[in-house]
């Protein structure tokens, strides 16, 4: 009886869920094609963007759940989710029970995301610069950039909108806040924000 009164407060759900049962197939031959093995109760709205080198890996835990269509999420994705191994011998490793609203993923070396991460709307994590600050060696070698891994750990929520840049480690049941670019490390249990990003307090029970 509850889901009928939710279906008839929030029509647009339902137009959500058919959509979803519409794409499935579409979403299942793509990550067969890139070589993906298929895990449970993934949930799909709208067609995610996979850029997968072929000599890289990408696995994913159960109850995977990304929403790349702008009408899937009230904060609206600019993009579909960007799935991207950008070198030969990358790795991307995200654990179950995982979500994201648009925005992108890139590893060039390794990016290792644990359990129960939520990623807010357009935000995007990366493990590369993608391109040198020295202006001789990127017109010379466009693609030969700094990488280090990204390690994310256990209940993780990072709001929308942040960036989370190379060599970074946040730990278990730390919180980044909306709009944060990540340069450091952030210690488990703790709130951090801002550009740089700064921690703000610790997490507890009372912390709304």
């Amino acid at each position: 009886m509850q889901q009928i009164h939710n279906a008839f407060d929030m029509p647009w759900k339902i137009k959500n869920k058919i959509h979803q049962i519409t794409i499935l197939p579409w979403v299942r031959l793509q990550f067969a094609l890139n070589g993906i093995h298929w895990g449970q109760n993934w949930r799909f709205y709208g067609l995610p963007i996979i850029q997968k080198h072929r000599k890289s890996i990408m696995r994913f835990g159960a109850a995977l759940e990304l929403r790349s269509s702008v009408r899937a999420n009230p904060l609206g994705a600019n993009h579909p989710v960007i799935l991207c191994t950008w070198q030969d011998g990358a790795l991307l490793g995200v654990g179950d029970h995982f979500g994201m609203t648009g925005g992108s993923i890139i590893a060039a070396e390794r990016i290792t995301i644990g359990n129960n991460v939520i990623v807010g709307a357009n935000s995007t994590i990366m493990d590369t610069d993608f391109h040198s600050v020295c202006p001789e060696v990127r017109s010379q070698h466009p693609q030969n950039a700094k990488t280090a891994p990204v390690l994310i750990e256990d209940d993780v929520f990072i709001g929308m909108n942040c960036l989370i840049l190379k060599g970074v480690k946040i730990g278990h049941g730390a919180v980044i806040g909306a709009g944060s670019v990540v340069i450091k490390d952030v210690p488990s249990g703790m709130i951090m924000a801002g550009n740089p990003a700064q921690v703000v307090r610790k997490i507890s029970k009372l912390t709304l």
